[in-house]
């Protein structure tokens, strides 16, 4: 069995890291989340969207050969990262390509409604690691940039449950 690296696109609360945790069981893979880092590595750091990306900038290059290694040694990779820019996306092209390894970008289409009310319910029940306000939703949602075709990732479509 080769390794494949598995990377989520999808707005806040759309499941990424729900659907990270269900692809993690399977044999000889290896889940990294980026919210555990960060949380434990910046958390008293990340007050604005600006220390968001400073701290993931950060994060993002010292995780790189970490996770290039681990799939090399034959281990899949969920990077619980995510996918939802561009320039996220090249990054995780990067790794991909310096690991030689297959890949799936998991694309979780969730209507805004329905991520507002589970990150309302996830913040209320106060189990994640980073609580999001509605409007820290909408200024990240609006710089959201779902992958296009020419980006070359082979695509996963998940959407709402029938």
């Amino acid at each position: 069995m080769s390794a494949t690296l598995h990377l989520l696109s999808g707005k806040i609360a759309s499941g990424k890291s729900t659907l990270a945790a269900e692809l993690a069981t399977a044999p000889r893979t290896v889940l990294i989340s980026e919210d555990a880092w960060l949380s434990t590595l910046f958390g008293d750091q990340m007050t604005s969207i600006p220390d968001y990306l400073r701290c993931a900038a950060k994060l993002r290059e010292v995780m790189a050969p970490h996770v290039v290694t681990l799939l090399k040694t034959g281990s899949s990779v969920v990077l619980d990262f995510p996918a939802n820019t561009v320039e996220t996306r090249r990054w995780m092209r990067a790794v991909i390509d310096a690991a030689g390894v297959d890949h799936v970008l998991h694309l979780l289409d969730m209507p805004d409604a329905l991520c507002l009310e589970r990150m309302k319910a996830r913040n209320a029940a106060g189990d994640h690691p980073f609580t999001v306000t509605e409007d820290q939703f909408h200024q990240i949602t609006r710089a959201y940039e779902p992958p296009s075709p020419e980006e070359g990732f082979t695509i996963l479509r998940h959407e709402v449950p029938g």
